[in-house]
């Protein structure tokens, strides 16, 4: 039900994965097991029509289907798998937190405060947490791609603050002067501190809600140095992935 699934297999296959559609079907009726698999990507794009909370809905396909649920839980255990989760995906991973070790940290994702659909090109600053896939691109700020209706965070058991200061945190939203920000629209959602984006506390798996997949491509940034080449820095996310699966 996702339409961002081709352009995020794009960037995982010339980083080196060879990507394979899983459809929820797949794994509900058992045609297709996540234990043939290193790595999951739960893509962004109007899951269930982006109806509201539609990435919870999403969530509760594998809460409350005894084989996927089985499956999701022998995945995220294994000591070599890792996971993506962006926009709908990251709402749905999100909702997943008490699966996923080391991640009850993991706030919810809840109606923008704007109370409208944001697709905008705005600033982030990657911050430093162990996600394998920023690993040593901390303190990069960089123009990324938004487009969510539900991206405001609401924490659980950790305030803002906190996550920030233990490194769990590992996107936020920051202005022309690199300072983190929560003013829209440069914040699309009216996140606390500007976060956006977390991952769990080996690293393995990271959940954020701008489109990094929609912006790995030089020529897919209104604007980008003349030297840049081909890919725009965050092809180094997936190239990033590869060489911890090797």
């Amino acid at each position: 039900g996702v339409n961002g699934q081709v352009e995020m297999a794009a960037a995982f296959d010339r980083a080196g994965f060879s990507a394979v559609d899983v459809h929820m079907s797949d794994v509900i009726e058992g045609r297709t097991s996540l234990a043939e698999f290193h790595g999951i990507a739960a893509c962004g794009g109007f899951s269930y029509g982006d109806v509201l909370g539609a990435g919870e809905g999403w969530s509760k396909s594998i809460l409350y289907n005894p084989r996927a649920f089985d499956e999701f839980s022998a995945f995220f255990e294994r000591a070599d798998s890792f996971g993506l989760g962006i926009c709908n995906g990251c709402q749905m991973m999100s909702n997943l937190y008490r699966m996923i070790p080391g991640a009850a940290h993991w706030p919810r994702f809840v109606r923008n405060r704007s109370e409208q659909f944001e697709a905008r090109f705005t600033m982030v600053e990657v911050l430093a947490t162990n996600s394998i896939f920023l690993d040593a691109m901390q303190g990069s700020m960089m123009p990324i791609v938004v487009a969510h209706g539900e991206g405001r965070i609401e924490t659980r058991d950790h305030d803002a603050t906190e996550l920030l200061r233990q490194n769990l945190a590992c996107l936020r939203y920051v202005d022309a002067g690199g300072a983190a920000s929560e003013t829209y629209p440069i914040n699309p959602n009216g996140s606390a501190l500007g976060l956006n984006g977390f991952t769990n506390e080996d690293g393995r798996f990271t959940i954020m809600m701008p489109h990094p997949e929609r912006i790995f491509r030089s020529v897919q940034n209104s604007w980008h140095p003349s030297d840049w080449g081909e890919y725009s820095p965050w092809m180094r996310m997936f190239r990033n992935a590869r060489r911890w699966v090797d």
